[in-house]
């Protein structure tokens, strides 16, 4: 009989780690393992991307209720769940009017208060059997922890513990309640244990599963990328992501007019999702419109970055970007900001390029690789020579199994 795993997600909305979940699950062996998929909400463009071969659990109402507006889950019934998440809204909001950390900065995260509060509304996982290896893949990770039954269980680690502020007395329980916890880089797991140092030793490293393979077949789709002019003379810069503060998109459209006031003829492409108020602003600050593209939303992004001439990442922080290391996969020069995390990706000058964090520094790389066509055709050919897929990583998995 095969070993049996259970794995869990919040959604599969467009998103890194989900991306990474998709790695994974296509690296899973179908022979060697059965994989149960349970995703809290069953909504996101990735959806159909989950292999044939994962057994999806059905939606279950409460689960889908941790993260939708409570006005839409009131007027669904579920009362108690909305309860919960008020009162964990209450305590959040005093917490971080009254607490602060050792640099004297508050607390910010709330996801911690929500799944302590509905994680007693939510009906038990239990009645789907005992699993060889239960995996949380998105923090918080109390569902896992206690709604499954499993004879080892682990989860994982996204995020560069040393950008954010967490209750780490709060979430100490859930982490050292897991066998181990997967880290996708040696900077995040530095940055993890200097918040949770006695969980040093359960850490193992995991890197993000992504399949060169996969990324070359969706890159060559001809629905794609149409509107990505291919202009002479025109350098196509692109970035990918969320339109979220760690990501720093708002800070593109000053790059833009830097870029053009130094007299490059450029168009810059982003592909985001989610509000982007405040970048809008930037653009009619800066008058940059006719310079900066904002595509939208796209499932696979890959024939973008494929069309691309530079991919540049100006994040302000990430755990371990899985775009910069898709635009290498498809041998792109990358511009990517100093970020903690950043030489983890970056090899300065060899495989990309690594620039202090302002916007000024941002164009001197973008410029530097347009003037350098030695320096660019060098980058090219190192990403040429070399494999960034690392579908091995899914050993490990088995490993832990044992």
């Amino acid at each position: 009989m095969k070993p049996r795993i259970f794995i869990n997600i919040h959604y599969l909305e467009i998103g890194g780690a989900e991306r990474a979940l998709l790695g994974l699950l296509s690296a899973l062996d179908p022979t060697k393992v059965d994989i149960d998929l349970f995703v809290n909400q069953h909504t996101g463009d990735f959806m159909h991307l989950v292999p044939a071969y994962v057994n999806m659990i059905p939606e279950m109402p409460e689960y889908s209720c941790i993260e939708r507006p409570i006005k839409d889950i009131i007027c669904e019934g579920h009362i108690g769940i909305a309860i919960r998440r008020l009162v964990a809204k209450i305590q959040h909001l005093l917490y971080v009017s009254t607490g602060v950390n050792d640099n004297g900065e508050h607390y910010t995260s709330s996801f911690q208060y929500v799944a302590d509060a509905v994680d007693g509304g939510l009906p038990s996982l239990k009645i789907l059997g005992e699993y060889d290896l239960a995996i949380s893949f998105l923090h918080p990770h109390n569902i896992t922890l206690h709604k499954v039954a499993a004879k080892k269980k682990i989860c994982w680690i996204h995020t560069d513990y040393s950008t954010i502020h967490v209750n780490s007395q709060k979430e100490l329980p859930i982490w050292r309640g897991f066998d181990h916890i997967i880290s996708i880089s040696e900077e995040c797991t530095v940055a993890f244990v200097k918040t949770f140092p006695s969980l040093e030793r359960n850490i193992v490293q995991i890197e993000n599963i992504l399949s060169p393979s996969f990324i070359s077949t969706q890159a060559n789709e001809v629905a794609g990328s149409d509107d990505m002019l291919e202009e002479e003379g025109v350098t196509r810069i692109l970035s990918i992501g969320r339109f979220h503060p760690a990501k720093n998109f708002e800070s593109i459209p000053h790059v833009c007019a830097e870029l053009e006031r130094r007299g490059v003829n450029f168009k810059w492409y982003i592909i985001g999702y989610g509000s982007d108020d405040l970048i809008q602003s930037e653009l009619d600050k800066y008058n940059m419109r006719h310079r900066l593209v904002l595509i939208g939303k796209k499932t696979n992004p890959y024939p973008y970055i494929k069309k691309c001439d530079i991919y540049v990442q100006p994040s302000k922080y990430e755990g371990k970007s899985v775009t910069v290391r898709e635009a290498q996969i498809l041998h792109k020069p990358v511009v990517i900001t100093n970020y903690p995390t950043a030489k983890s990706q970056v090899q300065n000058g060899i495989d990309g390029i690594i620039v202090p964090m302002n916007d000024e520094a941002v164009a001197d790389g973008i410029i530097r690789l347009i003037n350098d066509a030695e320096l660019k055709a060098s980058i090219i050919d190192y990403l040429k020579e070399h494999d960034y897929g690392n579908e091995s990583e899914v050993n490990k998995i088995y490993q832990l199994l044992q």
